[in-house]
């Protein structure tokens, strides 16, 4: 490739990332505003649409017209006057902006993206400093984003294809037993493994209490009994207690992994077993990478590193934990066996530690 066409690639590349990021942006604020909920409701005119969502009706037609430009959106007739233009979803559509259980919503994606960006003003002073940024920098948008990008995941894997992969556990925790789900986050992971397992006890751990409160909202809203406390796995009085410890995207953001294993050990009752799901990177660090690749650096530079250095002395993981530095971690910290699950996912690898 010459030195121009590159040049010109790069141009193009950074140029469609530009509208990229602006489909991001009006998509978070048509799920914000209730746009999208208020088309597949029947409103289709933007008096209608502003009846629906509350909506200043100037700032409407422009957000319409934009989604109608960008093919977000479908106009019956665009020659016919503003006000009475007929907007509509495309066939497909609703699944990818509306339908929380698919695995095709992406609306929680543009949600998780604005509120990562949010802190960037912070995050650049962390790179010149070289300390971390908290954890409560991320606002709720991120938050409940990223809550609701996993919770897809939760949804559709855990009890279906998650848990059958540790059958001895899956049989157990039918008839009863107790689980913890450390930094479980905004909850899902831990209402979908009570769904999963009526009989068994099941609680939600993590030590961000906003992260606690959405939880128990989230509970209270699906209708699930679960326990949520904002409460350090390290905590004695929970020793020895929990057939199953689960800890899904979080290892990579802790400060003192092996410490934090170690305190996941702890938890484990003396045939126990911790089910740790993290991403599925290369093994080894290549250039250029694929998609997902970029996406977990993309994370790391802009939350998770940060995160993980706001707690000095800090192991500075990032989001490229590789199964080989997690092995090292959990053997440092005490497990003897080391499994990777033959679980097939897109983004996350699930390993089985025991001993």
């Amino acid at each position: 490739m010459t030195a121009s066409s590159a040049r010109d690639a790069l141009v193009e590349r950074l140029f469609e990332g530009v509208l990229g990021m602006i489909d991001v942006h009006t998509v978070y604020m048509c799920d914000r505003l209730g746009v999208y909920a208020a088309l597949a409701d029947g409103g289709t005119t933007e008096e209608e649409i502003a009846t629906a969502t509350g909506a200043d009706r100037r700032y409407l037609r422009e957000l319409l017209e934009q989604q109608a430009v960008a093919g977000v959106i479908e106009v019956e007739d665009a020659s016919a006057p503003a006000e009475e233009r007929r907007y509509r979803l495309p066939e497909g559509h609703a699944e990818v902006l509306l339908d929380r259980d698919s695995p095709s919503y992406m609306t929680a994606f543009a949600r998780m993206m604005v509120g990562i960006a949010r802190p960037l003003p912070r995050v650049l002073e962390a790179f010149r400093s070289g300390e971390g940024v908290p954890y409560a920098e991320f606002d709720a948008d991120f938050l409940e984003g990223q809550g609701e990008m996993n919770r897809v995941q939760f949804v559709n894997s855990l009890a279906s294809e998650w848990m059958p992969a540790l059958p001895d556990v899956h049989e157990r925790l039918l008839t009863g037993g107790r689980v913890a789900d450390v930094a479980c986050g905004v909850g899902y992971s831990t209402i979908s493994l009570a769904r999963a397992y009526p009989r068994a006890e099941v609680h939600g751990l993590d030590l961000d209490r906003a992260s606690i409160e959405l939880a128990r909202a989230n509970a209270e809203r699906e209708g699930v009994d679960v326990g949520f406390e904002a409460r350090d796995a390290a905590d004695p009085g929970l020793s020895g207690r929990y057939d199953l410890v689960t800890c899904f995207e979080a290892v990579h953001d802790m400060a003192r992994p092996v410490e934090a294993l170690g305190a996941m050990r702890g938890l484990l009752a003396a045939d126990g077993v911790l089910l740790v799901g993290d991403e599925r990177v290369a093994d080894r660090f290549t250039a250029p990478g694929d998609e997902v690749e970029r996406v977990m650096y993309g994370f790391s530079v802009l939350h998770c590193l940060a995160v993980g250095r706001e707690e000095q002395p800090s192991a500075a993981t990032g989001t490229a934990l590789r199964a080989g530095t997690l092995r090292e971690y959990a053997e440092a910290a005490g497990f003897t066996r080391f499994e990777i699950l033959p679980i097939k996912n897109d983004f996350w690898r699930f390993y089985r530690l025991e001993g």
